[in-house]
Formats: C-alpha cells, structure tokens, sequence
C-alpha cells in the first residue's frame, strides 16, 4: 500500500491567535493518527507562480490513513479552532 502525504498551503493567515490553538489541536490529532510531519514553514524559495506560501507536508501510511485523520472529532475540533483564521487549503497525495 502507497503511503499518502496531506499537502497544505496558506495562501493567508488573518488571526495568528486562531492558527496557534489549531495547531494546539491539530498536531496531536495527526500524530495520533499515524501522520509524521515531513515539513512545515514557509518555502525557501518559490518558482512557477513565485509564491511563498506556508506548506504543511504530512506522511501518512496510506490514504484510508490520512482521510481517516482528517475527518476525525479531535482534527474536526482544531479545524473549528481555525475557523476563518486562515485561507488554506489541504490536498491528499497518493505516493509513488
């Protein structure tokens, strides 16, 4: 079975107060699930587009895997801790 990646990118951060209890949150509901945090911060350098962004990268075992985590209560309860604190968005990725 492929492992899976979560892939998030921020295209803005409006409440950094809103993102820290997310993180509170949302790290021990991924880590829970399995995930490992590959990397996280913004890019070092940004080509195509230019645009340097925040990039999440998450390991999972497989999709069931990651999808799992994601629709979790406790990942559930850190995404409403967000709220409208930041415009991201999250993709799942199938590894090779």
């Amino acid at each position: 079975m492929a492992k899976a990646f979560w892939v998030a990118t921020y295209r803005s951060i409006s409440d950094s107060d809103k993102l820290a209890a997310y993180a509170k949150l949302a790290g021990p509901a991924i880590e829970a699930g399995g995930g490992k945090f590959l990397a996280r911060g913004t890019a070092a350098k940004a080509y195509e587009a230019g645009l340097l962004q925040r990039t999440v990268i998450i390991e999972f075992a497989s999709v069931d895997a990651a999808v799992a985590v994601h629709d979790s209560a406790a990942y559930k309860a850190a995404l409403a801790a967000l709220g409208n604190g930041a415009d991201r968005d999250l993709r799942i990725v199938e590894g090779v």
